[in-house]
């Protein structure tokens, strides 16, 4: 128990931290030169950067950002598994399966709150999105689904966002059922996507929320810089 304990720590910690990495806003930088915290919405996330920097940029973001979660918790179940006598079941039922959604409550964490840009990052979709193809791939298609029927008619990008935030765990606890052990992690981790959409919540009430575009160009033209107090309220 003592290593499995200091493995899931190790686990925690290294999905932080991957997580935290800020893929848009390098991409977004090394591609187009634009630096997305200055331009937008002031947000790392795909959408904004498809708005700053374009389509190519954006869909790289995308794949990093989904990578970097599928990657932490593929890693962790690997890693785990090696110190549990039984190894790491795919059952949700399974006691180490609720330590494996901490894992991915780390995932989601680590980007919204990257250790790299003083605490402040992305909104938690795609991450949480390639952490839950790890942690149990058909709840990540129905949230794809979720996502894909709400923002692809209206373009809305973070009305889909925040559905499927809101149906992660309801979905764990009544669909596939969970363990409120293991569906505690990924209550808390919807709710900080919830949180980080705070402005975008706003903005849709009020009929005010900007609809998905891609910049054409490279991205290099004229940019329009926003107040920190403006920032992180778009998607």
């Amino acid at each position: 128990m003592d290593a499995f304990l200091v493995m899931l720590a190790a686990c925690l910690v290294g999905s932080f931290a991957l997580c935290g990495v800020p893929f848009g806003l390098i991409i977004a930088q090394r591609m187009s030169g634009v630096d997305v915290r200055e331009v937008g919405s002031g947000n790392i996330g795909m959408t904004n950067v498809a708005r700053s920097a374009g389509g190519s940029a954006a869909a790289l973001t995308f794949a990093c950002d989904v990578g970097k979660g599928t990657l932490s918790v593929a890693v962790s179940r690997l890693l785990m598994g090696l110190v549990l006598p039984e190894g790491m079941s795919f059952d949700v039922t399974a006691p180490g399966f609720a330590a494996l959604t901490l894992v991915y409550a780390c995932c989601v964490l680590g980007h919204v709150f990257s250790p790299y840009l003083g605490f402040h990052g992305g909104k938690g979709i795609s991450v949480g999105f390639g952490a839950a193809l790890a942690l149990h791939w058909p709840m990540a298609l129905v949230l794809l689904a979720c996502f894909v029927v709400l923002a692809l008619p209206t373009r809305y990008v973070s009305a889909g966002s925040l559905a499927a935030a809101i149906l992660m765990p309801v979905q764990a606890l009544f669909l596939w059922h969970f363990t409120p052990w293991a569906a505690a992690p990924i209550c808390i981790a919807s709710a900080v996507v919830v949180w980080a959409h705070r402005g975008n919540v706003v903005k849709l009430l009020h009929g005010e929320e900007n609809r998905f575009s891609v910049k054409s160009g490279d991205g290099k033209g004229r940019r329009r810089r926003v107040a920190p107090t403006q920032r992180r309220d778009g998607e």
